[in-house]
């Protein structure tokens, strides 16, 4: 019974970092077409439209996603978002180096960007989840 709970408990964890993720992803792949369509190169725009996703993704993962876990202030807090932004850093060279790659040998960059987004939601996920947001 207990564990089951708890099952349902990171199920929905997930579910709501699922809705975080499609609301920055939305203004990430959003900006990221409109700054391609402006001229800018693939990696550029790629880089660009991520680091507003991760603003985006911050306020709402600290606020609705781990907001049980979230530091409510101070020092802590501070570590708190300066970790958030190391797994946003991490997920940015996954994204940055996958476009990159995936330009360089004729890729669209659409299709690039779209294997950058697995992969960067999936490792953000669980370095945010077992160590940014770790339970305190």
């Amino acid at each position: 019974m207990v564990r089951h709970l708890f099952d349902r408990l990171k199920a929905l964890i997930f579910l709501r970092y699922v809705g975080a993720s499609v609301v920055a992803l939305a203004v990430d792949v959003g900006l990221f077409l409109v700054f391609l369509s402006a001229g800018l190169l693939a990696p550029a725009a790629s880089a660009t439209s991520y680091c507003v996703g991760i603003a985006v993704h911050w306020l709402i993962s600290s606020r609705l996603v781990f907001a049980a876990s979230a530091a409510p202030g101070g020092a802590e807090r501070w570590r708190q978002k300066f970790m958030f932004l190391l797994s946003a850093g991490v997920g940015l060279t996954l994204t940055v180096a996958i476009v990159t790659y995936g330009a360089a040998l004729g890729m669209d960059p659409r299709a690039a960007k779209m294997l950058a987004i697995i992969a960067s939601f999936t490792t953000t996920y669980f370095v945010r989840r077992m160590i940014v947001f770790a339970a305190r």
